[in-house]
């Protein structure tokens, strides 16, 4: 059965920084899942989207020869997103503490947890980062890719 659920990302305030509907394959799964689950909707999305904006260039300045050989063509269609890759990420940054998860209000801490989901439970993503002085700094937009 299919599930569905709203899923925040949180500042450590808990404002909502932004939020997606998930499709969940059941309503037990591990933290594991629920984070496979994710990337791979927010990645398989966001290919989508850059798949309907690729345009050709037009430039007025064309890269030499020399240019091209060295450097190869200028793309502005980059290459679609790995949901593997971005989930290997996002599972280090969990285990590193860099995302954290609460269900409902209370911090899941092992990928191997399995957690009950329904249409009312609460999923929040949080992403702490810290500044040389070791303050809390939140992300505009959460987001799996390295920075």
């Amino acid at each position: 059965m299919v599930t569905s659920v709203v899923i925040r990302d949180e500042s450590m305030g808990g404002d909502t920084l932004g939020e997606m509907i998930l499709e969940l394959p059941s309503e037990r799964i591990t933290v594991n899942e629920l984070i496979r689950s994710r990337v791979y909707q927010e990645v398989t999305e966001s290919n989508a989207r850059a798949a309907a904006k690729k345009y050709e260039t037009r430039e007025l300045v064309q890269p030499s020869p020399t240019e091209l050989a060295l450097y190869g063509p200028r793309s502005n269609n980059p290459a679609p997103a790995n949901w593997k890759d971005q989930f290997d990420k996002a599972v280090d940054a969990f285990r590193a503490n860099r995302i954290m998860i609460l269900i409902n209000d209370r911090q899941v801490t092992s990928l191997d947890e399995q957690i009950e989901i329904n249409s009312g439970t609460r999923i929040s993503f949080l992403r702490p980062t810290m500044t040389r002085s070791r303050t809390p700094r939140l992300p505009i937009r959460f987001a799996w890719t390295e920075q």
